[in-house]
């Protein structure tokens, strides 16, 4: 009997020293990768003051989720914080932050493309993979309109503050930045016309990447904070959402209420965003996406 628990003593010692080193790995890594530069050579796109850019830009920035992180007077916003070491905001995006005002057009591009800082810093907060394939037009359009917001106080750089396992699953690797999730060779999508078609739902359709994956399968959403609830299936198959919405009217109904069509209230969608999209972006979505599989 005392040798059983003297070997019983030496395995939870063991295993506690085993722990212990591989919190104290993820915490290093972890430091290592907050800090790490990347070099990314990118073609700048054209900056833009008229009109026309600027009215785009307003409802791409209001309706793609933009003010979600940055605030609606772009001087940032809290996307989480619940008291217990778990805080996450986005920066201030306007002329009153030093860093911004010094941006040049190749800066916007990596930033908003890539996930990329000026300083060669990856972003750990920007949703870069919703927003690569933006073409050249949308994403003037996009910095035009923030280029002429006006300048406030706000936080120099976004805030990741992360409780001790969040830490150690960042520097291990399990929680991906969306630098690492983006093909940086692909050139600029090219426009295509605006209209209820598959082709424009599918450009639309880019945004909902960052939660519901590039396959479309869901799952937990890797990064957000542990009681978000996992993001549906939207592809064909078992447990998708999508045989709910079988008419383009149902779909536009939850993507503007933030309800299902029992009433019950979704937790986690930007319906803040969504729901300031236009009848042909929504409609153009749900054909995409109700489609999926056969396009």
């Amino acid at each position: 009997m005392k040798l059983g628990w003297k070997w019983g003593g030496t395995a939870v010692v063991l295993l506690a020293l085993t722990v212990g080193g591989v919190v104290a790995t993820g915490l290093v890594l972890g430091e290592q990768r907050a800090a790490r530069r990347v070099t990314l050579d990118v073609p700048a796109v054209a900056l833009r003051t008229d009109a026309a850019a600027i009215e785009r830009g307003a409802y791409l920035y209001g309706s793609r989720g933009c003010a979600d992180c940055h605030g609606a007077s772009g001087a940032g916003a809290t996307l989480a914080d619940d008291g217990k070491g778990l805080l996450l905001a986005g920066p201030n995006l306007t002329a009153g932050n030093p860093r911004m005002a010094g941006y040049r057009p190749e800066d916007w591009v990596r930033s908003i493309r890539h996930g990329v800082g000026a300083d060669g810093r990856v972003l750990r907060l920007m949703p870069s993979e919703d927003y690569n394939r933006l073409t050249d037009d949308d994403l003037a359009g996009l910095v035009a309109y923030v280029r002429q917001l006006p300048a406030q106080p706000g936080r120099e750089a976004g805030v990741v503050q992360l409780p001790l396992p969040g830490r150690v699953m960042y520097g291990l690797g399990a929680i991906p930045e969306a630098y690492t999730k983006i093909d940086h060779r692909l050139p600029a999508a090219m426009p295509v016309p605006e209209g209820v078609t598959v082709e424009h739902g599918r450009y639309v359709a880019q945004m909902c990447q960052g939660c519901h994956g590039a396959a479309w399968a869901g799952g937990k959403i890797v990064g957000a904070p542990p009681d978000w609830p996992a993001a549906p299936r939207l592809a064909p198959g078992e447990g998708s959402a999508m045989p709910r919405y079988a008419s383009a009217d149902a779909f536009v109904a939850m993507m503007r209420s933030g309800r299902r069509a029992d009433g019950t209230a979704i937790a986690v969608m930007p319906f803040s965003s969504l729901k300031t999209m236009n009848d042909t972006d929504l409609r153009a979505l749900h054909l995409y996406l109700s489609r999926l599989g056969a396009t």
